[in-house]
């Protein structure tokens, strides 16, 4: 679902975005400022897996879940409030949460909350249930609005996640994103692990920690492709597992972690060729800063894997920058079936 009050006639968005809001995420009192006749907001509300994302920039607002509210039909859930820009604040049981940007926050939704956005809203929400989260009445207690710092590893390694999740729902508003529902559940996960962490309970910290090493093992081979002494040893190794304890871990996932360094260093390589900036760079340079050892390896894989020379790549784009045909319908992915190289 799409919100642009651009569209509404200034009498009539605060309603319509209080209407959008209620039966979509949740249901609060919203307080527009300075003048309800000025609002300016836009956003997407999508479901990703058991998640309900709402991703949402709007000027100044008071938001409360007032007692009343609180105690509706509502599914019991727990929402994750993920700064982009500027500050907000989150207030439940007696406890502030300043958020800079990113920076994370929890709200129970079966309590009365305030958000507060006087220089307006930038975030990503994220809608929970409590059920899914799985988590003691106890501990969420203690987790509301307490800010989980961008600084905190763990904390930065969760609002990354998220953070991914959301831009690419809100691309596929436009266009689906296959598959996209399946990360709803590893990112409940992950939140279980931070929440866990964060409060002291280590037997739920690292039963949730070892569910969602899976999870981490592919953020770094993400964040490191690159690299070219990307190997098994070293993923182990970052997390402190055996190299029998990695494979047998992504395997489980059904991950083979040769085939997912390849496709996705080949990825970025598509990506780059493709990309006017770079139409004047070395095909070998392109496959070395990609973690390719030398240009006719590189050349050789990715042919196999697109069915085109990285030369072919780069000159049919080309021409269709030049061209208002374009070929907007080249859809070409790594073949799964290839070996690992």
């Amino acid at each position: 679902m799409l919100i642009d009050s651009t569209v509404m006639a200034p009498g009539e968005r605060a309603e319509a975005i209080r209407e959008v809001i209620w039966s979509s995420v949740v249901r609060v009192e919203i307080t527009h400022q300075p003048d309800p006749r000025l609002i300016r907001t836009s956003g997407v509300i999508s479901r990703v897996g058991p998640l309900t994302v709402c991703s949402v920039r709007a000027n100044a607002t008071i938001v409360r879940r007032t007692p009343a509210l609180a105690r509706d039909d509502m599914e019991p859930s727990v929402f994750v409030g993920l700064q982009v820009t500027g500050s907000s604040m989150v207030v439940q049981d007696d406890r502030e949460a300043v958020l800079r940007p990113g920076d994370l926050a929890l709200y129970d939704t079966t309590r009365p909350y305030t958000l507060l956005n006087r220089d307006g809203i930038h975030q990503h929400y994220f809608r929970v249930p409590r059920a899914e989260l799985a988590l003691s009445e106890r501990l969420l207690k203690l987790a509301t609005a307490v800010p989980f710092s961008h600084r905190d590893p763990l904390s930065d390694l969760t609002a990354t996640y998220l953070r991914r999740i959301a831009r690419r729902q809100a691309r596929s508003a436009a266009s689906p994103t296959p598959g996209l529902e399946a990360a709803g559940r590893p990112s409940i996960e992950l939140l279980r692990a931070l929440i866990a962490a964060r409060l002291g309970d280590h037997r739920t910290a690292f039963q949730a920690a070892d569910e969602t090493l899976c999870l981490r093992v592919m953020d770094f081979v993400r964040t490191h492709l690159g690299d070219h002494d990307l190997t098994p040893a070293r993923v182990a190794a970052h997390h402190h597992i055996s190299l029998r304890q990695l494979y047998k871990i992504l395997s489980r996932n059904g991950v083979h972690l040769g085939e997912c360094i390849r496709s996705q260093r080949l990825e970025r390589c598509r990506e780059e060729l493709a990309s006017a900036s770079a139409r004047h760079r070395p095909i070998a340079s392109v496959g070395y800063r990609w973690g390719f050892p030398n240009g006719a390896h590189f050349s050789r894989t990715f042919k196999q894997a697109f069915g085109l020379t990285p030369r072919d790549w780069r000159d049919l784009h080309a021409v269709s920058r030049e061209s208002p045909v374009g070929s907007a319908g080249i859809t070409s992915r790594p073949r799964s079936d290839e070996s690992s190289g």
